[in-house]
């Protein structure tokens, strides 16, 4: 367990050692303690033995915190989890990095507070205690609102207060129907309070369907305000407007990505039979997020505001994947998750790097720039294009994947269940894939080709002022700016042209989570045999559900 130990307790001491530090030395200081901190990372996924495995680890007993109350503090993580902590590990010091020369106030407390944020998060991708977990997902909170309503834009109040209670709603929603489980447990098998995942895990399937129904419904609930799904989503696109670069990187890469972890390691796992009954609704819901928040990109001017909003239509296509309920939508919703941290992380650092040159995000002022910036331009339109899912890129494998598992889960049983989705669904998700390309090419197009805008400037590029500044000072990524972005492209290279790795070590944790499903959905379909034989199979999918090993709900 040193390794995951370590993985929690060093970011707290790379903290402290910031705010001890002087201004001028804690961007060293947080960035060497951010890169230790990744070491640390790549050392465990090497040692991880649970890659293409269904398995947990480590996986020990845990020290017992507060044993009246069942919590106790035990580590462990699967391939899903060690895939998010590997992305947390790589983007928190590319996001310090590239924040070098925009924050020059407060850095020790700035530095500090990613710190703090990445302990929390990795004890929330490494807890197999459900409180163990919730301290971590909501200690995250803290640091992220107060980078938004320290280092903010002009709104930066109003947008951390909205943060802060959105998340810490959604998060007591889910607590809620953690203790009923943990409680429920304790009483009716007359044991002491446990919030161990797997005891909840083996209780909640054990409930009734109507009762499972609340507790899918409060958990899921909870943790679709982080994801964000609609209609709980408002506060991301401010928040991502006012949060500093780094703020928005980290927001987009790693917080969000706390919300469909806990979908899938808890509400899944815990109400299967709430989980499908509750799938059309959750699926419509993630349809209108995908469609409607396409078309709000298309209005967009604020090129940061419209990257925010395209996010919560590709997380509404990563959630509406896993109400699939077969493995290759599972799969395709997991890799989304670090695609989409890479490509949007990486779009999020270009933004930011523009906007510390001509201090404006509105394409209708600042555009062409491809004339003034062509390497930052080159590196806009590759996140750009692997956001839009282009062939040969990351993007692509995870959104083919998701639509995959969407348009092929009714193709394992015939049911006439509703939860069960279709080519209907993969229809309207794809058509939110064309709404995509228009607005990300409208985006490329104003934005980084035509002709050149800038603020003070003509609109063919006089060189008048730009601020206080000529427009000489306007100058391409510098060293340091190149090196934070790289590794996030060399990432979306990699896995689009050799996703296979990624797929085989996830393959059994995926299958695992929707073994309980594919076990209901064939009760089902013995329950209505004539619609069972409405149509044949399709052999390939129902090979892989019917041999789904169900270890992947417990320990």
């Amino acid at each position: 367990m040193t390794l995951a130990v370590l993985l929690i307790v060093l970011p707290l001491v790379g903290a402290i050692l910031c705010l001890g530090s002087t201004d001028r030395a804690a961007k060293s200081v947080g960035f060497v303690a951010g890169l230790v901190v990744l070491a640390a990372a790549v050392m465990m996924a090497f040692e991880f033995p649970a890659w293409g495995k269904a398995d947990f680890w480590p996986n020990e007993e845990g020290w017992k915190l507060f044993t009246a109350f069942g919590i106790q503090f035990r580590l462990g993580t699967d391939a899903i989890g060690m895939l998010l902590i590997l992305l947390t590990a790589l983007l928190i010091p590319l996001s310090m990095l590239v924040s070098f020369s925009a924050i020059t106030q407060r850095q020790r407390g700035f530095y500090a507070q990613f710190l703090f944020m990445e302990s929390a998060v990795m004890l929330a991708f490494l807890a197999r205690d459900v409180i163990l977990f919730y301290i971590g997902y909501e200690f995250t909170l803290v640091p992220l609102f107060l980078i938004v309503a320290v280092w903010g834009g002009h709104e930066r109040r109003i947008a951390s207060v909205k943060l802060w209670v959105y998340s810490f709603v959604g998060s007591v929603i889910s607590l809620v129907g953690f203790i009923y489980l943990a409680a429920g447990n304790a009483t009716d098998n007359g044991t002491a309070m446990d919030f161990s995942i797997s005891t909840l895990i083996q209780y909640g399937q054990s409930l009734p369907a109507s009762t499972q129904w609340w507790v899918f419904l409060a958990i899921m609930g909870g943790f679709a305000v982080k994801v964000p799904f609609v209609p709980v989503h408002s506060w991301l696109p401010l928040a991502h407007g006012e949060a500093p670069t780094a703020g928005s990187v980290v927001l987009a890469g790693i917080v969000i990505k706390i919300g469909q972890f806990g979908a899938l390691r808890f509400a899944f796992p815990m109400a299967p039979e709430g989980g499908l009954a509750l799938a059309q609704t959750f699926s419509i819901l993630a349809l209108v997020g995908i469609l409607g928040m396409s078309l709000v990109c298309w209005v967009q001017n604020d090129v940061k505001r419209l990257v925010a909003y395209s996010s919560v239509a590709h997380m509404g296509l990563a959630v509406l994947a896993m109400f699939a309920f077969n493995v290759v939508g599972m799969e395709g919703s997991i890799l989304y998750m670090v695609n989409h941290g890479l490509s949007t992380a990486g779009m999020f650092m270009c933004i930011g790097i523009m906007y510390e040159r001509y201090h404006t995000k509105d394409m209708e002022v600042v555009g062409g720039l491809m004339q003034r910036m062509p390497v930052w331009s080159v590196f806009m339109v590759f996140f750009a294009m692997a956001s839009l899912a282009l062939p040969g890129l990351n993007g692509f494998v995870s959104e083919f994947l998701c639509l995959m598992g969407i348009y092929t889960s009714d193709a394992a049983v015939k049911t006439g269940y509703p939860g069960i989705l279709g080519p209907a669904y993969a229809f309207l998700a794809a058509l939110a894939l064309i709404l995509g390309a228009l607005y990300v090419l409208r985006m490329l197009q104003k934005f980084v080709f035509g002709p050149l805008r800038e603020p003070g400037h003509g609109s063919h590029g006089d060189h008048g002022h730009h601020g206080n500044h000529g427009a000489h000072a306007i100058r391409d990524l510098n060293a340091r700016e190149f090196i934070a972005m790289a590794p996030l492209a060399v990432g979306c290279i990699v896995i689009g042209l050799w996703p296979t790795p990624i797929l085989k070590a996830i393959e059994p944790a995926a299958a695992g989570i929707v073994a309980p499903y594919v076990k209901l959905i064939e009760r089902d379909a013995a329950a209505k045999p004539a619609k069972a034989a409405d149509a044949a199979p399709a052999p390939a999918i129902t090979t892989a559900l019917a041999t789904a090993p169900s270890t992947g709900a417990s320990e």
